[in-house]
């Protein structure tokens, strides 16, 4: 082999191109779809056979191409979206790179039909992997245009055998047909595979239409548990649906996102996602969402990779924080009573959010990860902030030692469900019962509700306990021997110029050196916890995202579980009066739905559903 540099053969480098953005059938449809709605497409059409690996149809009723343009269109560099450097730095189109065609070209048999008027009349190039010379022919057409294209890395082997199933191959096509309904709900979507139809989509623009268009794609389920949110602010605008605590998933596989209606997948984006779900989401479930963030085109840089999957916010901060504060504010609203709870839902184990007290709580930080720590003081003996040992007897005899049931006399039965001839029922409806001293029965007007009144106590208790935290300040106590860290210079430097961080979490730090700093206070909270290890998560995070929740996280995690020795345990006899105290307690908490453990902590069974164990009315 030559070790003299030389210039690569335009074939070699469009199949180079090809390979950072044709992997597969599905990146070739994703390109072929965006540059048909950059043609402002109202209706696309696909055909594949063999998962696409054989064949690729795509047809639009763009604008078309002029004829002198068409061989243009299959050359690198070249297109029409993009004409100085101002345009490049607010990409407002999809696609804009000018290889996709080209690249597609050099790995497999491409012939592009275009319109541009109603006439009937276009042309017709036509170009292989060989030499790709463009060979140009009037064809019969509609105004818009079509990409046929054909056995797929025919000429590059290698490529073609990391293809995987036909079955394989389609689900990704698929997939990226989805993601494009979602982002374009006013363009109609048909998806043919070997001659059958799998997808027929209709256009609509009102929520009612948008919202039948999620349910095709997402399914029925997520559709009867999805929140509707739409928040502007500060030139953001985030809208979309995003789904209950009550519907988690084993997988990633229903979280669509899109800036500016382009599908991407973004670090600052899924962190602000995950904290909001940080708080009581099941372990190793997922949260489900459909969310759209707007904003000024020139503040988002979507040619970072050439996929285009991945953006760069000019301001990440920004819009870490108002993703985090919209999707906390929505989750946190959401009261019994404010939706159905189908005992029949395929997820039913998770739980969403942190709570926080406005922007930027004294309780909330900015950022999950995990604590390691020593050997810590038993829980009970921790000193509680404010009043909270007093939050936590808000229920009287539940806090009592259990000695029997014979303790509790049954109530009399006027006192179960008041009439409903005078009382509406609540949300979660009147306490009947208690089920083995576990399970709370209540009746309301769809039937019955059961709740697990530990997890449900849980919950309650650790709100009250957060909120009565947030009002009395964090409580701080100083170190009685400081606690020296040796740290880098950059870190040292960081924490003077960001020490409010600590300070507003109870942290009292003097930088002692070059790469020293001293402890010298910390929140009473976290007394016996790891502070040398914390400290240094914390300064990580400062350096690497601009920002750390791990304090304030760190704080909640103690409060959760303070909150879980502090709740009603199993086997507890409860009066009906208590039982009903706890149930609209429920109604007045944030995310009563889930304990803090991400455990659901009631569901209702409608009475419908009760005729027909039966077989009433059949």
């Amino acid at each position: 082999m030559s070790d003299r540099i030389q210039q690569l053969s335009p074939r070699l480098a469009n199949q180079i191109a090809a390979g950072e953005v044709v992997e597969r059938p599905a990146s070739v449809i994703k390109e072929l779809l965006e540059n048909a709605l950059d043609a402002g497409a109202s209706r696309l059409e696909v055909e594949i056979d063999n998962g696409g690996i054989k064949r690729i149809k795509v047809r639009d009723n763009g604008k078309g191409i002029d004829k002198d343009d068409l061989p243009m269109a299959l050359a690198r560099h070249a297109t029409s979206k993009i004409h100085v450097l101002e345009d490049l730095e607010a990409v407002a189109t999809l696609g804009f790179r000018g290889e996709a065609l080209a690249s597609i070209s050099s790995v497999a048999r491409l012939n592009l039909t275009s319109s541009r008027d109603e006439s009937g009349k276009g042309w017709q190039v036509s170009a292989e992997g060989r030499d790709m010379n463009a060979q140009l022919a009037p064809a019969a057409h509609p105004r818009g245009t079509t990409v046929d294209v054909r056995d797929l890395f025919f000429n590059t082997p290698a490529r073609r055998k990391f293809l995987r199933t036909e079955k394989t191959e389609f689900n990704r096509v698929d997939d990226t047909i989805k993601r494009l309904a979602l982002s374009r709900f006013d363009v109609s979507i048909t998806l043919r595979h070997n001659n059958k139809g799998v997808h027929n989509l209709r256009a609509g623009s009102g929520r009612v239409e948008k919202e039948r268009r999620v349910a095709q794609v997402c399914g029925p389920a997520f559709m009867q548990n999805a929140l509707h949110i739409d928040v502007e602010r500060n030139g953001l605008r985030l809208w979309g649906w995003v789904a209950e605590p009550a519907f988690s998933r084993s997988q990633a596989d229903l979280q669509f996102f899109y800036v500016n209606g382009r599908a991407i997948r973004d670090k600052v984006v899924s962190h602000a996602v995950r904290r909001a779900f940080a708080d009581v989401l099941y372990h190793g479930r997922h949260p489900a969402f459909v969310l759209y963030l707007e904003l000024d085109p020139a503040s988002v840089d979507v040619n970072v990779h050439p996929t285009k999957h991945e953006v760069r916010f000019r301001d990440s901060r920004l819009v870490h924080d108002f993703l985090f504060g919209s999707l906390h504010r929505a989750l946190a609203a959401v009261r019994p009573g404010d939706g159905e709870r189908d005992s029949g839902l395929e997820s039913r184990d998770s739980g969403l959010g942190t709570r926080d007290s406005g922007e930027r709580g004294a309780v909330s930080g900015i950022a999950v990860g995990e604590f390691t720590g020593q050997q810590k003081m038993p829980l009970t003996s921790r000193p509680l902030p404010g009043d909270l040992q007093q939050q936590m007897q808000n229920y009287g005899a539940l806090h009592q030692p259990y000695s029997g049931i014979a303790e509790a006399p049954p109530p009399s039965p006027e006192s179960r469900v008041p009439s409903p001839d005078t009382t509406e029922a609540p949300p979660l409806g009147f306490a009947l019962a208690q089920l083995h001293g576990i399970y709370i029965l209540a009746q309301n007007e769809q039937g019955l509700i059961v709740v697990d009144m530990h997890a449900a106590h849980e919950r309650i208790v650790y709100e009250q306990m957060k909120t009565a935290h947030a009002a009395g300040g964090i409580q701080a106590q100083p170190l009685l021997v400081p606690v020296s860290l040796a740290v880098s210079q950059r870190e040292a430097d960081c924490f003077e110029e960001r020490s409010e961080v600590f300070t507003s979490l109870g942290f009292v730090l003097q930088r002692a050196g070059p790469e020293t700093l001293l402890v010298r206070q910390v929140p009473t909270v976290l007394h016996g916890a790891e502070v040398e290890q914390l400290v240094r998560d914390v300064l990580s995070d400062l350096l690497g995202q601009g920002g750390s929740d791990r304090i304030a996280e760190r704080i909640n995690e103690i409060l959760s579980t303070m909150a879980c020795h502090g709740s009603v345990r199993a086997n507890r006899k409860l009066t009906v009066p208590e039982m009903n105290a706890l149930l609209r307690d429920m109604e007045r908490t944030e995310r009563s739905g889930q304990c803090n453990h991400g455990r659901p902590t009631w569901t209702q069974v409608k009475l419908a559903d009760m005729d027909k164990w039966f077989l009433r009315g059949q």
